[in-house]
């Protein structure tokens, strides 16, 4: 089972379209990340920065997915609202090497999380720590550490140390949603 049926199971979405937003700031490595998630037949051989933003449709077994592949340019940020509200899941990628524009990424992330469309919800967050092949990066618990997570209490959210490029730590985000899944079915039966 590939990521997005992953998603849907942990989601218990019953529909057949589920909404994801892919979020961060520009060459965070946000398009990248969504090309390695997608089946291996749907993958894209070349990538190039997003402008505005792009809509990656696909359809496994059960599920039609649209992935809004956000840009992370500063002009762009605020289409980024216009699209919470049908979001049933966020993956928000940081450039851990990119020491000085992560304060940027806080900030962004912050408005995310007050924004009436996204602070109602239990919408679960998805963080990836990106570009940990580079020597420069920090550590996913300083990425933590500096985006204020431990802050996030009213939605589920994780964070996954990865390297985009060659797809290291893309699992764990997987994994944690079949974890994440197993938590809230063990919740429900108490």
């Amino acid at each position: 089972m590939d990521f997005f049926n992953k998603l849907a199971v942990w989601l218990r979405l019953k529909r057949r379209d589920v909404n994801v937003l892919c979020l961060g700031l520009d060459n965070s490595g946000k398009s990248t990340i969504i090309n390695c998630l997608k089946p291996t037949s749907a993958q894209a051989k070349d990538l190039f920065p997003t402008i505005g933003f792009s809509v990656e449709k696909f359809t496994t077994s059960r599920l039609s997915f649209t992935v809004f592949d956000m840009s992370g340019q500063g002009r762009y940020r605020n289409l980024w609202e216009k699209y919470y509200e049908g979001a049933d899941a966020i993956i928000f990628v940081i450039d851990s090497a990119d020491k000085l524009r992560i304060i940027v990424a806080r900030q962004e992330l912050d408005a995310l999380l007050i924004h009436p469309d996204i602070m109602q919800r239990q919408i679960p967050i998805l963080f990836f720590a990106n570009k940990m092949d580079l020597s420069d990066a920090l550590p996913s618990v300083v990425v933590s550490q500096i985006l204020g997570l431990n802050n996030i209490k009213d939605k589920p959210w994780h964070i996954c140390a990865c390297s985009a490029l060659n797809g290291e730590g893309l699992q764990d985000g997987v994994e944690w949603l079949q974890v994440g899944q197993a938590m809230q079915q063990s919740s429900n039966q108490d």
